[in-house]
């Protein structure tokens, strides 16, 4: 069996019986052990010391296959090396948990202490699972709910601000120069350009082009939740740029318009979400095939 497929398994613990005694069976079988033990003590003993050149050369001259030619043996060795700070590297460092979400696509996140995340489209979050009990910390590109269980504080750090809270539900979003923290239950704090804010349950802090605005929320949960899209007085070809991301097509539509849009359309039916966009603003519209859309004036 070749020897590199071998010692994959063997780091993985996943060797079968044949397997395994064929990786019994390789040059430099007990050396490999030896690292993984070296590695293991050096982890849990910070006053562990090195051996001597000396040493570690008569153990190596020890264990080389027979052949004595300089080069090959240097080869060996440094590939030997290599191996073991790759183990080494894999058995300490820091679990890292990321997730990152396309166009359209929402995913649910269960954090060790079963607060839950609810990470929108487009959007990015990791965190630190090794401490978590100690240190509920995350990273946050996009937006997101949160759900959050009582325990010690809870941060979500993103580009423009953060959000710490005790235990709570809320929304995040932060994208382009756009941060917005909304709170559903509970209390929030939000710290933005050596600024802090608390927001109750029902208020809702908005920070773009670096003014910040509080104001008051009716609303139980985010709309992206029921899979909709909300829009108060918003220009239409924002709208419709929208409607092209949520069901992955283009829109042909009048560009010399003023038109504002206030209402809402769904993700899960274009005809519907359509119709609720061309119909308040007198306009009418055509689907040409499963990726374009034309939009026209109702007079036309």
């Amino acid at each position: 069996m070749e020897k590199e497929y071998l010692l994959k398994k063997w780091l993985n613990n996943d060797l079968s019986d044949a397997e395994a005694k064929a990786f019994e069976a390789l040059e430099g079988a007990d050396l490999y052990k030896e690292i993984i033990e070296e590695a293991h003590r050096f982890k849990g003993n910070t006053n562990a010391k090195v051996g001597t050149f000396e040493a570690l050369n008569e153990k190596l001259d020890s264990k080389k296959a027979t052949s004595t030619h300089w080069l090959k043996t240097i080869s060996r060795i440094a590939a030997v090396l290599v191996i073991g700070v790759t183990i080494f590297t894999l058995i300490n460092r820091d679990p890292l948990s990321a997730y990152k979400t396309d166009i359209a696509q929402n995913e649910t996140i269960t954090l060790p202490d079963n607060s839950k995340v609810q990470l929108n489209e487009l959007s990015e979050l990791a965190y630190n699972g090794s401490d978590w009990n100690n240190n509920r910390s995350l990273n946050l590109k996009g937006e997101a709910y949160f759900d959050v269980e009582k325990g010690k504080r809870f941060d979500v750090n993103t580009d423009l601000g953060k959000v710490s809270v005790l235990g709570t539900e809320f929304n995040v979003l932060s994208r382009d120069s756009i941060f917005k923290v909304t709170c559903y239950e509970g209390l929030v704090q939000v710290i933005y350009n050596n600024n802090q804010i608390k927001l109750p349950a029902g208020s809702e802090f908005v920070l773009a082009s670096g003014k910040g605005v509080k104001s008051s929320i009716v609303i139980a949960e985010p709309y992206w939740l029921k899979n909709m899209s909300v829009f108060e007085n918003t220009a239409l070809e924002d709208v419709i740029a929208e409607v092209e991301k949520q069901y992955h097509l283009t829109i042909d539509f009048p560009t010399d318009t003023d038109l504002k849009f206030t209402g809402a359309f769904e993700h899960n039916n274009l005809e519907n979400a359509l119709k609720s966009i061309t119909q308040p603003l007198n306009l009418t519209y055509t689907i040409e095939n499963t990726n374009e859309v034309i939009i026209r004036n109702g007079q036309n």
